[in-house]
Order: C-alpha cells, then sequence, then structure tokens
C-alpha cells in the first residue's frame, strides 16, 4: 500500500486539520474534530448538515460554505459517524431555524442520524437520498443506495435555504430533488482502505464492475472493459429507463469521477453521455464534470441526471462558496 500518510490512525484527523487550515475563511473545525461548520453563520436560517464516512472527498465537508451545507460531520473511513457527532454539529450550527439533516440511504447513516434526531432538543427533519438505479439492496444499504445525486440536493436545498426557505419547504424540496435524481457508476480498479491495507476487490486488466458502490460494493455485474461509448450507454439506459423523461425535458447532467480518474477521462465520458440526452431529445440545461463523490483513489466514474423543473435552474445558478464549488457574486 502507497499513500502519503503518517498512521492509519491519524489519517482523518490530520486531513481534517489541513483541510480546516487551507480554507479558513469558509469552514472551522468543531472540538474534538467532529465536525466541520460554516465560519460565518446566517441568524435564523434553516442549518443544513450531512455526514457519512470519510475517503469520499469533497463530499461532505468539501461542500459546507455560502449556498450549501452549515455543517458536515465526518466518519471513519467508509464509516457511518456518530450521534453525538451530528448532535454536536446541530447545535452548533441552529440559529432558530431548525436543522435538516441530509443523509445517503446506507444502513448506519440512517440510524445514527435518527438516533440524533431523536436526542434533538430543537426541530428536527430528514431527508434521505437514494439516486443509485444500479442495485436495490447492497452490503451496506437497505434500498439504494444514496451516490452522487447526495451532491444536487445539497446544492439546491442550500439555495433554497440561503433565500429563506423554511424547514417543511426544505425537507419537501429534498425529497422532490431526490425523486428526480438518478445516478450510476462503474469502476475499472478498486481502492484500498488505509486500515485495510489490500484493495476491497480485485479487477483483472481486461474487467469492469458495473453498477459499482462508493464504498466498492459489488454492482450490476463484473463485464469486460468496453469503450466509454459502451459504457456511458449502458449506464444512460439504467438512469433514463428510471427517470422515463419526455422529449423536451431539461436536466442537469453530472460526470462524477472516483478518485482515480483523469479530467480528460471523465470530459469524454461527458460528452458521450450527452450525445445520448441529445438523441432522447432531452436538453442538458445545466453540467457538472469532476471528481466531487470520490472513492478514495478508485479508477471509475459515475453519470448522474437530475431533473431541473420549476425553480431548479435557479437554485442551481444561485452564488455559491465552498471549499470544492463556487460560482456567481
Amino acid at each position: 500500500m502507497k499513500k502519503l500518510i503518517n498512521s492509519t490512525a491519524d489519517v482523518l484527523s490530520e486531513s481534517l486539520a489541513g483541510f480546516a487550515a487551507a480554507h479558513a475563511e469558509i469552514v472551522a473545525l468543531g472540538d474534538e474534530g467532529k465536525f466541520v461548520r460554516r465560519r460565518n453563520l446566517k441568524r435564523g436560517k434553516t442549518a443544513l448538515i450531512s455526514g457519512g464516512g470519510s475517503g469520499h472527498e469533497p463530499l461532505h465537508a468539501g461542500f459546507v460554505g455560502r449556498g450549501m451545507l452549515d455543517a458536515a460531520c465526518p466518519g471513519q473511513v467508509f464509516t457511518s459517524p456518530t450521534p453525538d457527532q451530528m448532535l454536536a454539529a446541530a447545535e452548533a450550527v441552529d440559529t432558530g431555524g431548525g436543522v435538516l439533516y441530509i443523509v445517503k440511504n446506507y444502513e448506519g447513516d440512517v440510524m445514527n442520524f435518527a438516533m440524533a434526531a431523536e436526542m434533538a432538543s430543537g426541530k428536527v427533519a430528514t431527508v434521505i437520498t437514494d439516486d443509485d438505479v444500479a442495485v436495490e439492496t447492497s452490503t451496506y444499504s437497505t434500498g439504494r443506495r444514496g451516490v452522487a445525486g447526495t451532491l444536487i440536493v445539497e446544492r439546491m436545498l442550500g439555495a433554497a435555504a440561503e433565500k429563506g426557505a423554511d424547514l417543511d419547504a426544505l425537507q419537501a424540496l429534498g425529497k422532490r430533488v431526490n425523486g428526480q435524481t438518478r445516478s450510476m457508476g462503474v469502476a475499472l480498479t478498486s481502492c484500498t482502505v488505509p486500515a485495510a491495507g489490500k484493495p476491497t476487490f480485485t479487477l483483472g486488466e481486461d474487467e469492469m464492475e458495473m453498477g459499482v458502490g462508493i464504498h466498492g460494493e459489488p454492482g450490476r455485474r463484473r463485464v469486460k472493459l468496453a469503450a466509454a461509448d459502451a459504457i456511458a450507454e449502458e449506464m444512460m439506459t439504467a438512469i433514463l429507463g428510471d427517470l422515463n423523461l419526455k422529449a423536451g425535458s431539461e436536466v442537469l447532467l453530472l460526470a462524477n469521477g472516483f478518485g482515480g480518474t483523469p479530467a480528460m477521462e471523465l470530459y469524454l465520458m461527458y460528452n458521450s453521455a450527452r450525445r445520448i440526452l441529445d438523441g432522447r431529445g432531452l436538453k442538458t440545461a445545466r453540467s457538472l464534470v469532476g471528481s466531487y463523490v470520490t472513492s478514495l483513489e478508485m479508477a471509475g466514474c459515475s453519470l448522474t441526471v437530475s431533473v431541473l423543473d420549476g425553480e431548479l435552474p435557479e437554485l442551481w445558478d444561485a452564488p455559491l462558496h465552498t471549499a470544492a464549488l463556487r460560482w456567481g457574486a
């Protein structure tokens, strides 16, 4: 195992210290490193909190800031954060508007966030993301997994919260955005969890895992490596078959890297996916390409399609300032 670490026990704490120092104008680190919070809180605003196992950076800490999350709770690598982290984060960022937890659909995350919500003294609501169309269940989840579409939910809710939407409205919006967002991934290599010291799974030089999860969970099947167009076609067929959109619909297309894929290949995959949308009579109204919801150093990518109706284009375009995403005034 070759990694830029000092010890496996200190990977998370040292990484968080570096992150908080590098982006001190945007974020602050909570006591004992339990959470990362927005440095300048907006009084009375509904607070948005997410989190999950580390190893998926910049998700979630990289999305803390104006126009997105108010706090993120990082667990150990691929391990859910604990309820006390979520409770501490809520107490730190609730300025009177209540707290909305945004939770990826994995058993540990769902259970621990639910426990935190029960222990909270203030008003708390939850949105669960489950955008992965690859498989219905996995080692980590009951039902569909929450993957790269979580970024889109966090962004839309962050913009709406910044504009003053209340807790109930944000929960309803989160459920709506999640319900019209679908993703699927493919892995070309495995990843190595530092504490394990060896790859999570093994792929032959001519193999890929179609429908892989962001923790390295198995996907639909292991198949021979194919051309990018063929890979995109299978992923987009599954995504669009699930969304069942009418021609003329406007969508956001996200080509997301898993940590070990060059930008050149991600843009190539985006191009393949966009041509498929064009062929179905769908309009790619917004786009995002990059490694945002990763799986350590795994090579591969996911594609996400999210329907942009109503106020959603305006929310996506609203000013945003986080460590990982920035645009607008």
